[in-house]
């Protein structure tokens, strides 16, 4: 907030405006933090673009490539579980002409819950494939893909792969080149920056990606996004990261004993009437501060409209407006009743052990005066 502030009040230039020393100062500042952010990558300065937040970012990543002109490739794979920025713009290229193949995932109770099936992804992934997209890390359930083993199906056919890691970055290290990727969004947000600004690693080294810009007028950033860049937000979203990830590694064990603590407390005194969504607590492809879990025969909604001081969802914070069931849920198995009556938590480093066991008491309570509510109507 520090650096928003100082961005915002004192070094208020446009950084476009080179041709003078308050617009070179700013220009300069945004430079280090670009370079900041590519470190904590392993990327080049020049590999990054910076946007509004990964929704942008995604659009950017699959509307440039497939719609670049030397593109001749017509279908786009993806997964059943992406977020609704990735799967709304790939409805759009669908009605363009674009084959999209949306890959299954593993059902609830198999071992590898939410991952894609790499022998279907083989199947779909060939010489047809203009991009391949999967979400590093989901938003609802919490899985992790195994994307390192999905880049080497792309390689066969020279696929570029894109990864949403919007929940992975500044969590745990999201090495582009271990993992591969050659495209890969994010928001500052999700590691406690500004909300609104966030970027697109778009690989130059090796496999030289290219994007089609969809936001033109100025040329900035080497045409590939117009517009004048959020000076505040890309500085203060470097310096989150950078507190982010000194203190991530130390932090994740106390988070993850905190939401197996919320999930033993629920359990416990629901007495099996609440079950776990996604894969298991201690399962290594699932995130340490993401639970997800179905109330039997009570509605997710109605159970948050009995806990209004708990910040709690039904699914994507983006699609909170939206009545509709979770469509990751359905994806591993749960029935349209089932998504309606699951809530999901994520938990984060400001969060304390006397809040668990608050949130677990409210949250149980409001179930049980529900449940018997509905009883007593059927």
């Amino acid at each position: 907030m520090d650096a928003v502030h100082r961005m915002s009040a004192d070094e208020y230039a446009n950084s476009g405006s080179v041709t003078h020393a308050a617009g070179r100062a700013v220009a300069e500042q945004v430079a280090v933090a670009i370079a900041n952010l590519a470190k904590h990558l392993h990327a080049s300065p020049d590999e990054l673009v910076m946007t509004s937040g990964a929704t942008e970012s995604n659009n950017l990543a699959l509307m440039g490539v497939c719609l670049h002109p030397r593109q001749k490739r017509r279908r786009i794979v993806s997964t059943q579980t992406e977020h609704r920025a990735v799967l709304d713009p790939l409805e759009r290229l669908q009605k363009i002409g674009f084959e999209v193949c949306l890959l299954p995932v593993f059902p609830q109770g198999h071992p590898q819950c939410g991952q894609i099936d790499l022998d279907q992804a083989r199947d779909k992934i060939d010489e047809s494939t203009a991009l391949v997209s999967v979400l590093l890390a989901n938003n609802e359930i919490g899985v992790i893909q195994p994307i390192s083993d999905i880049v080497k199906l792309c390689r066969r056919w020279d696929v570029p792969l894109h990864s949403d890691a919007t929940q992975a970055i500044g969590h745990f290290d999201v090495d582009v080149d271990q993992l591969d990727v050659d495209l890969m969004s994010f928001s500052g947000h999700k590691f406690y920056g500004p909300k609104g600004v966030g970027g697109l690693f778009v690989r130059h080294r090796e496999r030289r990606v290219k994007l089609s810009p969809q936001i033109v007028g100025g040329g900035q950033q080497d045409n590939r996004r117009s517009g004048t860049l959020n000076s505040p937000g890309i500085v203060g979203m470097s310096v989150a990261l950078d507190i982010c990830s000194r203190h991530a590694e130390s932090e994740r064990p106390n988070i993850e004993r905190m939401r197996n603590q919320l999930w033993a407390m629920i359990e416990t005194a629901t007495r099996g009437e609440v079950t776990l969504n996604g894969p298991a607590l201690d399962s290594p492809s699932r995130l340490t501060r993401n639970l997800n879990c179905h109330w039997n025969h009570v509605e997710g909604q109605s159970l948050m409209l009995a806990c209004p001081d708990l910040c709690i969802s039904s699914g994507s914070a983006c699609t909170s407006a939206n009545p509709a069931p979770s469509h990751v849920l359905q994806a591993i198995g749960l029935s349209v009743e089932q998504a309606r009556c699951s809530l999901r938590f994520g938990l984060g480093r400001f969060n304390e052990p006397h809040e668990i066991e608050s949130a677990a008491a409210v949250l149980v309570d409001a179930y049980k005066k529900l449940r018997l509510l509905n009883n007593t109507i059927q």
